[in-house]
């Protein structure tokens, strides 16, 4: 016995009539009429009393109709509880990663997501790469970003459809804010801030200490920083040229700061990364579904 079987009974059932239940069920009315006989015949009772204009129910039909309106109230129940658990999906995600403008795809993602599901909180850690692993490593993440060159033999992974470009962030009245791309000759003797991790000759993915060459140590380093948001003050007091990643320091129509990149250029591919064989919550299961899905599709 099928429920949409059972749904075409209780209509004809309320409906008294078999071409009033068949327009509202958008059947023909030969196909309601055969699904009736056939029920009749499955059950081996006489389900209703047929005239030329109605149709009523007998004492058997009577009893089928209290039965199937139980059984079709419970299935209707039973899919609006799975359905709401979406909504019921609640917890903590936690997502760690270094200054990327990267992070406006995970926001896009997040705020698609907290439509459907408000329960989920996230909180987001900024670190270096090595605070980042580390803190993967020990489960206080869920999720890192991370900057290639990356060690990822550990962990799962899925490429962030973004790339970061190294530049020099500067006031607009500098005389290199007419240069298209800043050279490593350029900066010689300039006074420079730069993050700590771009001046870590023995950080293995240092691409800036790459890029500038054997005369690292011959730049000028006035300040170093872990945030861009301090570099770019220093930068619009007059203190100095910051190296940083681009769409990271307010440098539009507004800002009295520009940005240049480097030339040659450099771009670091990102990746959203997590421990193999990780169990995650509903939550952060959720969160990668829907990663996975809007990052494949781009």
């Amino acid at each position: 016995m099928e429920l949409r079987v059972l749904r075409y009974f209780l209509t004809v059932a309320r409906e008294g009539n078999i071409t009033k239940a068949a327009n509202f069920l958008h059947v023909t009315q030969p196909t309601l009429s055969r699904q009736l006989r056939d029920l009749e015949q499955a059950l081996g009772k006489k389900l209703f009393i047929r005239s030329s204009h109605s149709i009523s129910l007998t004492n058997e039909g009577i009893l089928l109709k209290k039965r199937a309106e139980e059984i079709v109230y419970m299935v209707d129940k039973l899919e609006s509880e799975f359905s709401s658990m979406k909504q019921m999906v609640s917890g903590d995600i936690h997502i760690g990663g270094g200054e990327t403008d990267a992070i406006r795809h995970i926001a896009r993602i997040v705020k698609d997501l907290h439509e459907k599901y408000p329960n989920i909180r996230y909180h987001l850690y900024s670190g270096n790469e090595e605070d980042v692993a580390d803190r993967l490593d020990r489960g206080m993440l869920d999720f890192g970003i991370s900057i290639e060159p990356a060690e990822l033999s550990k962990y799962n992974h899925l490429n962030i459809p973004a790339k970061d470009i190294w530049g020099v962030v500067m006031r607009k009245d500098s005389p290199l804010a007419a240069k298209d791309a800043i050279t490593a000759a350029d900066l010689l003797d300039l006074p420079l801030i730069c993050s700590r991790q771009a001046m870590n000759q023995g950080y293995s993915k240092n691409e800036f200490a790459d890029w500038f060459g054997e005369d690292l140590d011959r730049l000028n380093i006035v300040t170093t920083y872990n945030l861009a948001y301090n570099a770019a003050i220093l930068v619009e007091e007059g203190i100095g040229y910051a190296i940083t990643l681009d769409k990271i320091v307010n440098t539009s129509e507004e800002s009295t700061l520009c940005f240049k990149p480097l030339e040659p250029k450099i771009e670091s591919g990102l990746s959203l990364v997590w421990k193999k064989h990780q169990v995650f919550s509903a939550a952060a299961d959720t969160f990668l579904k829907a990663v996975q899905t809007e990052f494949i599709r781009q």
